[in-house]
């Protein structure tokens, strides 16, 4: 899986919140749909999501998943 589409990134964020509340902590990783995404991966796809609605005033209608070297994520 290469990306999101926004419900499967919304689903994604209550994974990971609700790990948090129960442990404490974010965890290592998260799974969408089998595709497992790393904790530095989901994080940094947050801040782009954030940063997109804050400039753009909408939600992106997908997010892509790059590999962990730079992560260069895009929305759409």
């Amino acid at each position: 899986m290469e990306r999101l589409t926004l419900k499967q990134y919304r689903t994604m964020v209550e994974k990971v919140i609700e790990f948090e509340k129960l442990n404490g902590e974010m965890p290592k990783y998260t799974v969408v749909d089998g595709c497992r995404i790393s904790k530095r991966n989901y994080i940094a796809m947050i801040e782009v999501v954030n940063k997109f609605l804050l400039e753009m005033g909408r939600n992106p209608e997908i997010v892509e998943i790059e590999p962990l070297k730079g992560t260069e994520l895009k929305v759409q």
